[in-house]
């Protein structure tokens, strides 16, 4: 049985099956639901993040929505964000998994790969104090992005 996350995220995939963007209810969806409000912005902070391809913007105020925005990068586009997010400095173990997970999904990286540099990236590999890990994970990243786009030209 899936958790309340997944179904959550599951009927807000549904609704965007078609649709590049859709307007959002928060208590609506907790109501249906039956959860706090909270549960529906943990769900779309965490499974509707930039890295995994999309944007909410919200509008507060009578009648108040969040919209949701799937966002279509190609490649290049794509590896220049993740190039832009990486140089920031820290990126978390999470964060990495779903940037590898989206370039797999794309097809710049294969699926072996992606498997390869979550384990050279994960923090039994690192071993390190979690903001340092964090620092030397965005490193290699950006790294492994610079030498994608070099090859890409």
């Amino acid at each position: 049985m899936s958790n309340l996350s997944d179904m959550i995220e599951q009927f807000i995939l549904e609704q965007l099956e078609d649709m590049d963007s859709i307007d959002l209810s928060r208590n609506e969806l907790a109501s249906f639901f039956q959860c706090a409000p909270s549960q529906i912005n943990y769900v779309l902070s965490t499974r509707f993040s930039e890295p995994r391809g999309f944007m909410t913007t919200s509008q507060r105020g009578g009648g108040g929505y969040i919209r949701l925005e799937r966002v279509r990068y190609n490649g290049n586009e794509y590896l220049e964000y993740i190039l832009a997010s990486t140089s920031i400095g820290e990126i978390d173990y999470r964060e990495a998994l779903e940037i590898l997970g989206n370039l797999s999904q794309m097809g710049i990286i294969g699926d072996g790969e992606s498997r390869i540099l979550s384990y050279a990236i994960s923090s039994k590999a690192l071993s390190m104090p979690v903001k340092m890990e964090n620092r030397q994970r965005a490193r290699i990243l950006h790294n492994v992005i610079i030498n994608i786009l070099r090859g890409n030209n």
